[in-house]
This record gives structure tokens, C-alpha cells and sequence, in this order.
């Protein structure tokens, strides 16, 4: 997914037309859980800024921020805003590793298999 923006600069983001917009939100979101730009209990951006810095619809925003609240990323504390989960972390890797294993692992295995690529041609890359 490639993206162009971040918290730290002011140009939108570059979003992927095969995925949803919400979703590359929520991708974007893991991902700078994960690089500790969120911290755990600490506030993520009010669906305003976040809609404002990324150049979207307030309401891409909400559904983003819903579905990371079910998959319990994140929190509310009413009247006070959005909050990074204790267990954000755990879960966000939990769920790339399964999707590393469940979808980029079975399609890599096929590619190579097409090129005629082993195990073995590829160890030598893997250091």
C-alpha cells in the first residue's frame, strides 16, 4: 500500500483503488501502532484530524475507527476521544502473522512454484 502521508507531513494519502478506503485507514493505523507513533493508553487523533490530514470523509474515518474498536485496537473514553488498547500491539501482530500465513504465504509459495523457484535458490537471500 503506498502511502505517501503521515503524521508528520501534510500531503494526503496515496490510496490503493483495489482495497477500501476505511480499510487502508485501519492498515495505516496498525501500522503506526506498531512503529510506537500511537502509543498503548495514549490518544489517537480525533476523527477530525485524522479525516483532515489524510484528505478523507469524516465518515471513512468513523467506520475506520469502528472497525479498529472490534477488532480491539482501540477505545473510547466518552467525551474524551479514541485511545491505543494495552493489547493493540499482540493483536495487530497476531493478525499480520495469520495473514502472512493464510494469504502472502500461500501466494509466494504458488509464484514460486511457477518460476521453478526452490527453497534452496531462495535461502541464500534470506540473510
Amino acid at each position: 500500500m503506498p502511502l505517501r502521508a503521515g503524521r508528520y507531513d501534510s500531503l494526503p494519502m496515496d490510496f490503493n483503488e483495489n482495497k477500501p478506503i476505511y480499510k487502508q485507514i485501519v492498515d495505516l493505523s496498525h501500522a503506526r501502532i506498531i512503529a510506537d507513533e500511537w502509543h498503548v493508553d495514549g490518544r489517537v487523533p480525533s476523527i477530525k484530524e485524522l479525516s483532515v490530514e489524510l484528505a478523507v470523509n469524516n465518515r471513512t474515518v468513523l467506520k475506520a475507527f469502528e472497525e479498529l474498536q472490534s477488532q480491539g485496537i482501540i477505545y473510547s473514553r466518552r467525551g474524551l476521544g479514541y485511545y491505543v488498547s494495552p493489547e493493540a500491539p499482540r493483536l495487530i501482530l497476531e493478525a499480520r502473522r495469520a495473514e502472512f500465513f493464510n494469504e502472502t504465504l500461500p501466494e509466494l509459495r504458488e509464484r514460486m512454484r511457477l518460476l521453478g523457484i526452490t527453497l534452496s535458490d531462495i535461502a541464500p537471500h534470506l540473510d
